[in-house]
């Protein structure tokens, strides 16, 4: 089973030298392993909490995801995704909301951190805190906890966040699971060797203290940030400290080991700020050169850019859309027509039988359920034109009998029933093979119950 890694990029901004080597990087190179199945999303939704001008989160959405592409980001492979393009997730939020204490929320760093603010001002302690911003946790919750993530790479002012998902999860669960974990508990990830590093005045390298090094401007803006480096003051032939020079921090995130053992030699030998400076550019250069000619096409073509996102977003709602359907059934939220359905058999002193039960959903399309006798939910269809249709569906599949039944198992923790060499129906997420196994023999069992 592949282990499902999520990650959020708030789009407020645009992408530095500092969030290259300390997000980007190592997250597309964490994308290619085999075991992950990487889910990577825009979290749009989020920047609205923390900005206000629509032109600036435009442009960052249209940056941010020709950056991760151009960066070598495959999204073919991985899960990518706006966060607004998801209608399932704001929904999730307000299912979590309705069991997230208060209280929890009143301990989130965020909201402690602005009432502080407040207080030592003077003002009213809630002065210019929004619902999204106090709510902000939960919102984080429904973007880890829709895709049932396992691992969750963050830094460590959010590992709070994660810890709050785990609760929420363990809440819903509880009062809603019926004995099923409904939602996996997701883990934060703390990548300890991920460079943090320095901007040009050594002071780490942020938008908050302007001392960033562009990622895709143009050789010559690298160059000129290059050149702003703070140095000490040595002359050509004394010897510099590598150790405590922002601008060999710098190479060392770029650089092989052997670049690097040269660079410092040279510096102890008395290499001139200047010439190093040229050597880091020359580094940088390298590496930027070629992703920087992909992110400039990436970005004077928003219309191809447009197309994998909502491909991304097609492929994200294939999972959520199914789950919230089993969500809403989990507290209630349950179709009437269903609901006689299911009615009708408990009048029989047969007692309970599997049962197929169809419903509409908001957007006008139709879906079955299959339940076993106890009420388990085994399947839930693809959307479907009409009633009639799941009527001959449900019809042939009874007649056929269970040893006629087609179910192939995903790349995932789920399997899928086939009919006509067509994906008509999905299960639910199973947490290992044996468990995915055993409902498998369940649907089959079910259905010979039908069939006789």
């Amino acid at each position: 089973m592949k282990t499902r890694i999520l990650t959020g990029i708030t789009t407020t901004g645009t992408p530095h030298l500092g969030n290259y080597a300390g997000a980007i990087r190592p997250a597309v190179v964490a994308s290619r392993a085999a075991s992950a199945d990487s889910f990577y999303f825009l979290a749009d939704y989020h920047a609205l909490i923390k900005c206000d001008d629509p032109l600036r989160i435009q442009r960052s959405r249209l940056e941010i995801a020709a950056t991760w592409l151009a960066c070598g980001l495959d999204a073919e492979r991985v899960t990518f995704y706006r966060q607004s393009d998801v209608p399932e997730i704001p929904e999730l939020t307000w299912l979590l909301t309705c069991v997230t204490a208060k209280g929890l929320l009143n301990r989130a760093h965020a909201y402690k951190a602005s009432v502080d603010k407040n207080v030592e001002n003077g003002e009213d302690p809630d002065a210019g805190v929004t619902m999204g911003l106090y709510s902000y946790p939960v919102l984080m919750a429904a973007d880890i906890l829709m895709f049932n993530a396992h691992k969750v790479p963050v830094g460590r002012d959010q590992i709070q966040h994660v810890e709050m998902a785990r609760d929420i999860a363990q809440r819903f669960n509880h009062l809603f699971g019926q004995g099923r974990e409904l939602f996996t508990l997701p883990e934060a990830v703390i990548e300890e060797s991920v460079a943090t590093l320095p901007g040009l005045d050594g002071r780490k390298m942020s938008k908050s203290y302007d001392n960033t090094i562009p990622l895709f401007g143009s050789a010559k803006e690298l160059k000129a940030a290059v050149a702003r480096i703070v140095t000490d003051s040595k002359l050509p032939g004394e010897p510099k400290d590598p150790d405590s020079s922002h601008l060999f921090t710098l190479y060392q995130a770029f650089a092989t080991p052997a670049q690097l053992a040269a660079f410092r030699a040279e510096l102890c030998d008395g290499l001139a700020w200047g010439e190093a400076k040229q050597r880091l550019f020359e580094l940088l250069d390298n590496e930027l050169s070629e992703p920087r000619e992909l992110y400039r096409q990436l970005i004077a073509k928003p219309a191809e850019l447009e197309e994998i996102l909502q491909a991304g977003a097609a492929k994200a709602r294939r999972i959520a859309t199914p789950f919230l359907g089993e969500l809403r059934e989990a507290v209630g939220l349950r179709n009437f027509s269903s609901q006689a359905q299911s009615a009708a058999p408990a009048k029989k002193k047969a007692g309970k039988v599997a049962r197929f039960a169809s419903f509409r959903e908001a957007d006008g399309a139709f879906r079955f359920r299959f339940f076993a006798a106890d009420g388990e939910e085994l399947l839930l269809s693809r959307p479907l034109s009409n009633p009639k249709a799941i009527g001959q569906l449900t019809q042939r599949l009874i007649a056929g009998g269970p040893d006629a039944l087609e179910l192939r198992e995903d790349e995932g923790s789920q399997f899928t029933l086939w009919l006509d060499d067509e994906c008509i129906a999905d299960s639910p997420s199973y947490d290992t093979a044996e468990a995915m196994d055993a409902a498998m023999l369940r649907v089959r069992a079910a259905l010979a119950t039908l069939a006789e």
